[in-house]
């Protein structure tokens, strides 16, 4: 994605002479066909379409937007506040300069925004990795303020004469939730503000704070308590090298883990203790110390993040999908408060994606209202010709209507395919970011677009 950058200037907002006219248009170069995937794969840019859906009258129009947009139809947009423009063209090679108008915050609203984006440095930080959390937005919304379009917020200006949304003017929208996926400053500046301008402020504002706090602790007589440094001084550590030893190498890589001791003998085992039981632990063990083992050898392991530990209940599951004799499989089943059909089918869905399939499997939870938003986002904008699906809403749950089909919506935003088997739902496949694609692999199609666990 390529932009070129222009100045728009606004005469009641150059307060200081000396400062640079911020930039207040971007344009970005025209974008390449694409075949296949959804136009949008954040839950913003997954907004801005619902947006643009539930503004439009023609459904159809949207469709063939959608099919404009994914021929590479649409040219240069441009991005400034209020509204984004570019030309479109048609099949026959006619060509439409389109606009798609979208209101400006006022100066009240800048302030509020940009005061509770500086309350909290998350905010700041999120900004600054080009993200829009849900928290931010519900914060802004909190406060008056709403960042993302909504019902009727996106009017449509054509050279086709379309008094509504039309083909191309749709086209423009798809493309713009490319460019929204790849920085959120797009929308920003859409509602008035750009990135350089936005950070600037942002920046003075802190700055204020931290000497108003200052003061505030001067004119009281309070010391500002000193911050402890972590570690020692770059000096000291430099000095101290030659008197240090050298790390020790590292282990040997292990091929495979080592054979589990027999633990037969003359004596009796404690009440309560199963020989054949404590000799599968020690092999699990044994397998799980030599995983471990690779894993801190390979390259990466550093940036690799920690997993959280396994509940009992859980890691009875995981014990579980090793296949143990029957009577151990019992004890796991009891140990973890599950029948032994419980203990099968949670190891069936254990063996789609771990942890979090399991909690898929067992928890039946209601999404907050941003959660729910992405969610049914996700669900209205089906990136197909055909309609979606009828489905059924029950919490994170949505059944398709006429079919024996599921999805299940997990505490991390993916999407679980669940079948009906005599009765009972039951795990179908591994999670995918997108529903349809769950639901494609749930009907019998391909699941190389599920995403790993």
């Amino acid at each position: 994605m390529t932009e070129t950058t222009g100045t728009w200037e606004d005469p009641g907002r150059r307060e200081d002479t000396d400062r640079p006219a911020p930039a207040r248009e971007r344009t970005f170069a025209a974008l390449p066909p694409v075949s296949g995937g959804a136009f949008a794969r954040t839950w913003w840019g997954l907004a801005w379409l619902k947006a643009l859906a539930d503004s439009a009258l023609d459904g159809q129009q949207v469709k063939q937007g959608r099919r404009h947009a994914r021929a590479g139809a649409v040219g240069a947009v441009s991005v400034r506040p209020g509204r984004i423009t570019a030309v479109v063209q048609d099949r026959d090679g006619t060509r439409h300069r389109c606009d798609v108008l979208l209101q400006e915050l006022d100066g009240a609203d800048w302030d509020r925004f940009l005061d509770l984006v500086a309350d909290r440095a998350g905010h700041i930080a999120a900004l600054l990795d080009h993200d829009m959390p849900p928290h931010l937005v519900e914060d802004a919304a909190a406060a008056g303020i709403e960042l993302l379009p909504g019902i009727g917020d996106l009017e449509a200006e054509c050279g086709c004469g379309a008094w509504d949304h039309c083909a191309h003017t749709a086209a423009l929208c798809h493309q713009v939730a490319r460019l929204l996926d790849e920085d959120p400053f797009v929308l920003l500046l859409m509602r008035g503000r750009g990135e350089r301008e936005l950070l600037e402020d942002l920046q003075a504002r802190t700055a204020s704070r931290a000497r108003e706090a200052a003061e505030e602790c001067a004119s009281s007589g309070q010391a500002a308590e000193p911050v402890e440094a972590d570690g020692i001084p770059a000096a000291e550590a430099y000095a101290a090298r030659d008197i240090l030893p050298p790390l020790p190498a590292p282990p040997p890589y292990v091929d495979e883990p080592g054979a589990a001791p027999a633990l037969g003998g003359g004596t009796d085992p404690a009440p309560g203790v199963e020989v054949a039981a404590l000799e599968f632990l020690i092999s699990d063990t044994a397998a799980r110390a030599q995983r471990l083992l690779a894993d801190a050898l390979s390259p990466g392991h550093a940036d690799t993040p920690p997993q959280a530990p396994l509940t009992c209940a859980q890691d009875a599951v995981r014990l579980a999908t090793a296949g143990p004799e029957p009577r151990i499989a019992a004890r796991l089943a009891a140990g973890s408060g599950r029948t032994a059909k419980g203990l099968a089918l949670a190891v069936q869905a254990w063996e789609y994606g771990g942890a979090p399939a399991l909690a898929v499997l067992e928890e039946e939870w209601t999404p907050e209202p941003a959660a729910l938003a992405r969610a049914t986002a996700q669900l209205t904008a089906w990136d197909e010709d055909e309609p979606p699906p009828r489905l059924r809403h029950d919490r994170n749950r949505w059944t398709v209507i006429g079919a024996d089909a599921q999805l299940r919506y997990g505490r991390d935003g993916r999407w679980w395919p669940y079948r009906k088997e005599r009765g009972q739902w039951t795990p179908a496949g591994p999670a995918a970011e997108d529903p349809a694609a769950a639901l494609a692999a749930l009907r019998g199609g391909t699941e190389g677009s599920a995403a790993s666990p």
